[in-house]
């Protein structure tokens, strides 16, 4: 009686265990923009690879528009494993800790994709990546979203344009330096409260890739948009470190495998979306779009430019010539 008691249990474990077995690995993926996004188009194609090369066995469940969490809680959550992937903008990790990421944010440090992609493709931007380690993060990829321009409700053809003007950003010392450096008010504002900000007044302005302006319907409640470019907006892919190391090596390897696919879409998908949302916007006939000219673009540079000295002692004075060294860029040439 005893035998077959023992043998029933046996049974019943092993039959559990093997039902537990097939039951699939799930990521929750949250991120806080728009499905319609680079990003959001990026992490359901990811989704769609993963189930692809893993057969089912892992389930990536994507959560948009901040459905779970606004970009102010989501590091946190994912620290604390309620999450397990974010694809959060690089200004996220200096409040995390993480300075030497607000080399991004730097206004004019990139000219265009190609210098950017030396870094962020490179050693210098795995370098980077590695820091997060030690904050429980393992970073996998960065993901461009695009270039960011200036809009308002009066024209922005000059750096005086700014003055005095509330412009929101992400929680960034670096960006809140470089809206002062243009003697804007700089406005620290969650992505999911802009366009009732902009509606009501409490801020006047915004720089953002036309994506994000284009999707969040910005555009409708900004009457003028200065084609700036004067910013780079991207996001790093990360995962819980715990959760991540915890994964048995041939699925980590399957994620890794999915994560370079989805890399080059996220990357090319991003500079093609910005330029139909461009043009999207201009036919809204809401915004007057401006193109500034060379030296309009150089006027700004200038004014700008003098942010990367200010900034040195916060980024680290190493990591901001590493980006010079890797792009080929001057500041004495201005």
């Amino acid at each position: 009686m005893k035998m077959s008691s023992l043998l029933f249990g046996l049974m019943t474990c092993m039959l559990s265990a093997a039902a537990f077995a097939d039951e699939p690995i799930v990521i929750k993926f949250s991120h806080v923009v728009a499905q319609e996004t680079p990003k959001g188009m990026a992490a359901n194609y990811f989704a769609k690879k993963v189930d692809e090369l893993t057969k089912g066995k892992v389930k990536v469940e994507v959560y948009a528009n901040s459905t779970l969490y606004k970009d102010k809680e989501e590091m946190e959550a994912l620290q604390l494993g309620a999450v397990q992937m974010l694809a959060p903008s690089l200004a996220k990790f200096g409040p995390l800790g993480v300075k030497e990421f607000e080399v991004f944010d730097l206004p004019y440090i990139f000219d265009d994709y190609n210098e950017l992609h030396k870094v962020t493709q490179g050693p210098l931007g795995q370098q980077l990546l590695s820091k997060l380690e030690p904050k429980g993060i393992r970073g996998l990829a960065y993901w461009d979203n695009g270039f960011k321009s200036f809009s308002l409700n009066s024209p922005i053809n000059t750096p005086a344009d700014l003055k005095g003007k509330k412009m929101r950003i992400q929680s960034s010392k670096v960006l809140e330096e470089q809206m002062r450096a243009l003697g804007s008010l700089p406005q620290v504002m969650a992505f999911s409260e802009v366009y009732q900000a902009l509606q009501t007044g409490v801020v006047d302005g915004t720089e953002n890739p036309i994506s994000n302006l284009y999707t969040q319907k910005m555009f409708e409640v900004q009457k003028h948009l200065s084609l700036t470019e004067h910013g780079y907006l991207g996001y790093a892919v990360i995962v819980n470190k715990k959760f991540w190391d915890g994964l048995p090596a041939d699925v980590r390897g399957q994620l890794e495998t999915a994560m370079k696919d989805a890399t080059v879409f996220a990357n090319k998908i991003a500079k093609e979306q910005n330029d139909k949302d461009l043009a999207s916007v201009k036919a809204s006939g809401k915004t007057e779009v401006h193109v500034p000219t060379k030296e309009e673009r150089m006027a700004f540079k200038k004014a700008l430019i003098p942010v990367h000295k200010k900034m040195e002692s916060r980024i680290g004075k190493d990591i901001i010539e590493s980006v010079y060294k890797e792009t080929g860029f001057d500041p004495k040439s201005l």
